[in-house]
């Protein structure tokens, strides 16, 4: 069953954290569902294991709620918490004493809800104070979804998990940062945009006047964004006569993709850089030289032959959002998330397969 169906489930369940007061009830209730859905076998002990007893140090016979082990390894444990608990304040004893003593390098602390992914970005063998993910069943949005499908059993790659942890960690922070200066901007952001745009000293009273008017001009521009994404998502397809080819569909919904050097949308230094990656993926199936790049209204395409009939993939890159969108063999888009370029070579199948059928054709 598709990992969105059963999040929604499990998402209906955490609604009623009232009714999940106890840690037992929380993990019963939504911390088994989501291994489950994670692909982890819930009634195999030998890949579930509750109450993972390990002696560290001078303290024997300490137990952590669970621990994963991934094609006979073991790989994470767990530590929960009753739905009530705020995890951000929770101590997680055990986990940081059983992360130094056991080969499992990803340490999670969750109350069912809210999930706390954690690693060892900061000191080898020692847990981070901070976690690098954070995954709340309420609140997801698709591309927290992405991340989460990365520590599917089937998925697993500690490699890749932690190529991207830092990133990661980062920009959660980061956006937390944000969110907060959006709401109470501190001094520091309040200087920094009245003086590019107030020549006269910055009292107290200034300070305070322009720390409202950065908020209003905040909550402006998001309205704005919201608004022009929302435009455009609203503008219907252009019309197909019942008719038209796969190859046509393709053209038709490519319209919008300018001749080359015609577009007034500036290539980024990103879009450039993940051109070249294609590019060196696509080598092994066709000459470079055929595989192009042409700008879009908001979209950047690589196509074949410079052809607008034989799209490859779209580049959606808005400020840190990274996302590619990948044509199969009957021209459908598969659009997917991006932590850094470098995760364009986890996709290197994909990209070759839309590379490859159009290799043996004329340009």
């Amino acid at each position: 069953m598709a990992i969105n169906e059963e999040l929604g489930r499990i998402r209906a369940r955490a609604s009623k954290a009232s009714d999940l007061a106890t840690e037992e009830a929380a993990k019963n209730a939504l911390v088994m569902p989501l291994l489950r859905t994670l692909g982890f076998d819930v009634f195999d002990p030998e890949v579930v294991i509750p109450e993972f007893t390990a002696d560290v140090g001078t303290k024997k016979g300490e137990k952590v709620d669970y621990a994963l082990r991934v094609n006979g390894e073991l790989a994470i444990l767990i530590e929960c918490k009753p739905a009530n608990v705020d995890i951000s304040q929770a101590h997680a004893s055990q986990l940081y004493r059983y992360f130094t003593v056991t080969p499992a390098r990803i340490g999670i602390v969750t109350n069912g809800i809210d999930w706390h992914f954690f690693t060892d970005l900061d000191k080898p063998n020692i847990m981070d104070a901070k976690p690098f993910f954070r995954f709340n069943v309420l609140t997801y949005v698709d591309v927290d979804v992405v991340q989460l499908e990365k520590f599917q059993a089937s998925n697993f790659n500690l490699a890749n998990i932690l190529s991207t942890a830092s990133d990661l960690k980062f920009s959660s922070l980061m956006t937390e940062a944000l969110k907060k200066e959006f709401t109470t901007p501190s001094e520091e952001v309040v200087r920094l945009f009245t003086r590019r745009v107030y020549d006269g000293q910055i009292t107290s009273a200034v300070r305070e006047r322009f720390s409202e008017i950065f908020r209003s001009c905040v909550q402006e521009v998001i309205r704005e964004e919201v608004n022009r994404r929302l435009l455009g998502a609203i503008q219907p397809p252009p019309s197909l006569s019942p008719a038209t080819t796969p190859a046509d569909k393709a053209a038709a919904v490519d319209e919008t993709v300018q001749p080359p050097g015609t577009s007034d949308r500036a290539t980024t230094d990103d879009e450039r850089e993940a051109f070249r990656i294609i590019r060196s993926i696509g080598r092994q199936a066709m000459a470079a030289s055929r595989i192009t790049m042409r700008d879009a209204q908001s979209y950047c395409a690589i196509l074949a032959d410079d052809n607008n009939r034989r799209p490859i993939a779209r580049l959606y890159f808005t400020g840190t959002r990274l996302r590619i969108g990948i044509f199969n063999a009957s021209k459908i888009e598969e659009r997917l998330e991006l932590s850094s370029l470098d995760d364009l070579y986890n996709h290197a199948d994909q990209l070759l397969i839309a590379i490859s059928q159009y290799a043996d054709k004329s340009t």
